[in-house]
C-alpha cells in the first residue's frame, strides 16, 4: 500500500470521527437518550478521562496528561506507519485506525477538554460505556494489530525475511 494512503485512511477516521461529534454535540441533549435500535441507541456524554471514565474525576489535570499520551503516541504511530513495509498489509490498516482514533480524540481534548461520545450499545439493562467512531477504529485497529503480531511474523518466517527493497516510498 502506498504511503500516502496510509494516512488516507487516518484521515479518513478523524474526518468521520469529527463530523459524526460536530452533529451529535448540536442534535442531542446531554444525556439524552434517542432509541435506534433495540441494542443501540445515540445518546451524548462528555468523557473528560481515558477509556471507560478512567480518571474522568481527577480534578483537571488529566485533560493535560492525556493530551500529552495522545500527542507522542499519534508521533510514534506516524512514524512506525512510514517504516512499515508494503508486505505489513494487516499491519498498516491496524495503525492507521489506531492513528486516526487517536488523532480524532486529540483533537477534542485540544479544543473542548473532554472526548465527545455518543453511541451507545446495551443488551436489555446492561449497557457498554458510550463511544465514538475514533473510539471505533482505535479498538478494531487493536484487533487488528494483534492479528498482524501473530500472524505477518509467522509468514514472513516461512517465506524468508524481507529486505529494504519491500519498504514502499
Amino acid at each position: 500500500m502506498p504511503i500516502y494512503m496510509r494516512y488516507l485512511i487516518s484521515t479518513f477516521v478523524v474526518v468521520a470521527d469529527q463530523i459524526t461529534k460536530i452533529i451529535a454535540d448540536r442534535s442531542i441533549e446531554l444525556y439524552e437518550q434517542i432509541y435506534v435500535l433495540p441494542v443501540f441507541n445515540w445518546t451524548l456524554h462528555y468523557n473528560k478521562g481515558a477509556a471507560f471514565s478512567f480518571l474522568s474525576n481527577a480534578g483537571g489535570w488529566q485533560r493535560y496528561f492525556l493530551t500529552g499520551i495522545s500527542a507522542v503516541v499519534s508521533i510514534v504511530l506516524i512514524i512506525w506507519l512510514a517504516r512499515l513495509l508494503k508486505t505489513e498489509k494487516v499491519m498498516t490498516w491496524a495503525l492507521a485506525l489506531i492513528l486516526g482514533g487517536a488523532v480524532g480524540n486529540l483533537i477534542d481534548r485540544v479544543i473542548y477538554g473532554h472526548v465527545i461520545d455518543f453511541i451507545e450499545v446495551h443488551w436489555k439493562t446492561a449497557y457498554f460505556p458510550s463511544f465514538n467512531i475514533a473510539d471505533a477504529g482505535i479498538t478494531v485497529g487493536t484487533i487488528l494489530l494483534l492479528w498482524a503480531t501473530f500472524t505477518e511474523g509467522r509468514e514472513e518466517q516461512a517465506t524468508g525475511p524481507s529486505n529494504e527493497t519491500d519498504r514502499e516510498q
